[in-house]
């Protein structure tokens, strides 16, 4: 999706393209953390961040990787790390089952570990939660210190160094992503239409706005 496309998160949109941009110069760049709303244009936005770096002319790509084959990580690094690209390694719409192992080993490969990623790749992470881990009330009965469970839970989420939150939009927004979808794509549109959509659907978001102009461009015999 073009990145200008992207309404109402301008904030989120210049912060990782900066970063990309500068992992992509061989500079410092963080890890990221995109995390909220669902449906507010976290995956969509990585994707084109990407996108809007490779416009610009700097070798970088993307490499969706699934949440469920971390341990695979180690040998990607290898495949990667002598390439004079520059690669984001995406994750989307992490969550761990409790219990799980793989928490503390996504942890040792963003920091410190001996299979940590290599200088010319960065991991971007999608995820519901601000601290990716889910938590329980039942962590206050414990045994061990609770403050420390909590600490345990919460380090993943410290690993970030860009952590840009994403939540669900008013509906000036909203409207504003339907209508710049619609002038796009050459469509015509009523913003009551489009409001009545989104209360049906029970929420306002980048998603929400988009299914909105697929069903408009269908009413009207367009294609987008």
């Amino acid at each position: 999706l073009p990145i200008d496309l992207l309404t109402g998160v301008d904030a989120q949109k210049a912060a990782l393209v900066e970063n990309g941009r500068r992992l992509a110069k061989g500079l410092p760049a963080h890890d990221a953390l995109l995390w909220g709303a669902r449906g507010a244009g976290k995956s969509a936005l990585v994707k084109s961040s990407v996108g809007a770096l490779q416009a610009e002319g700097h070798a970088i790509a993307l490499i969706e990787i699934a949440g469920d084959h971390l341990e695979t990580l180690p040998a990607l690094f290898t495949r990667i790390a002598d390439s004079e690209r520059a690669f984001i390694l995406f994750i989307d719409d992490l969550g761990f089952a409790e219990g799980s192992s793989a928490p503390r080993l996504l942890r040792s490969m963003l920091e410190g570990g001996a299979e940590a990623r290599p200088a010319n790749a960065r991991l971007y992470v999608t995820a519901n939660r601000r601290h990716i881990v889910s938590r329980d009330l039942k962590e206050q009965d414990d045994p061990i210190n609770p403050r420390d469970v909590i600490d345990d839970k919460l380090a993943l989420a410290d690993r970030f160094g860009l952590s840009l939150g994403f939540h669900v939009c008013d509906q000036p927004t909203y409207v504003a992503m339907v209508e710049g979808y619609a002038a796009r794509f050459g469509l015509d549109v009523d913003p009551q239409d489009a409001v009545q959509w989104a209360t049906q659907r029970g929420s306002r978001s980048g998603r929400v706005a988009w299914q909105y102009v697929v069903e408009l461009a269908g009413r009207q015999g367009k294609r987008i």
